[in-house]
């Protein structure tokens, strides 16, 4: 019987992704320019969720088409997994993943605020979905602080392009806000399934809130 360990991608470029340079400082972290073909660019974000407010969506809440779908199969494989337990020498085979999604930023002062990820990660991907990013801020931050501005490497957040990084106390990352389409997602390999039914249960209570007006209101301006 064949396993996903032995299956291929059928999107991801794993020649590129075990390739990438495991940086240490400020932490481990290693950056993909192409985890995604440009040649299937224009299919993928046509299958693409819809994501029309602000901050991030559990995936269950999302609907998207199927080639989407086949990334997100890429993504959740054995073989990902196995991928990302080599490039950081680690054994993440009691850590269950949880994804969740931004689709736009508003520009506000507490979008991208500096963050070195919940102590229940262990390992978080980003992957860019993003068409196009001509700004020069919101640009996603390595950081060596809580500081926005004291950074050693910065991306823009488009389509294929890839951070993972090994969580810590001083896996410190952000951007400085930008108002503008920003789709991105986000593979955690966390502790436990409590906490990846909680995170999906409360990114599920926000989604159904940021449709009523005045609580959407409270959510944009909510310290995060």
């Amino acid at each position: 019987m064949t396993t996903d360990y032995e299956l291929p991608f059928q999107m991801l470029d794993e020649s590129a992704i075990v390739t990438a340079k495991l940086e240490h400082d400020p932490y481990d972290y290693s950056f993909v320019e192409h985890a995604l073909p440009a040649t299937v660019k224009e299919a993928v974000l046509a299958d693409a969720p819809r994501i029309s407010g602000r901050g991030s969506y559990g995936l269950p809440n999302l609907r998207y088409g199927q080639l989407f779908g086949t990334v997100v199969q890429d993504l959740l494989s054995h073989r990902f997994r196995r991928l990302v337990e080599q490039k950081f020498n680690m054994d993440l085979s009691r850590s269950p993943p949880v994804i969740v999604m931004m689709g736009n930023t508003t520009g506000h002062y507490n979008e991208g605020h500096a963050h070195p990820d919940s102590k229940h990660k262990i390992v978080t991907v980003l992957l860019g979905f993003t068409r196009t990013w001509p700004y020069e801020r919101g640009r996603l931050r390595v950081l060596r602080s809580s500081d926005r501005d004291d950074y050693t490497f910065e991306f823009a957040p488009e389509f294929g392009r890839m951070l993972m990084f090994r969580v810590c106390d001083h896996s410190w990352h952000g951007f400085l806000p930008q108002k503008g389409p920003r789709m991105s997602l986000q593979l955690c390999f966390v502790d436990s399934e409590w906490y990846v039914r909680r995170e999906y249960w409360r990114h599920g209570i926000s989604s159904m809130v940021k449709p009523i007006p005045i609580l959407n209101k409270i959510i944009e301006w909510a310290p995060r």
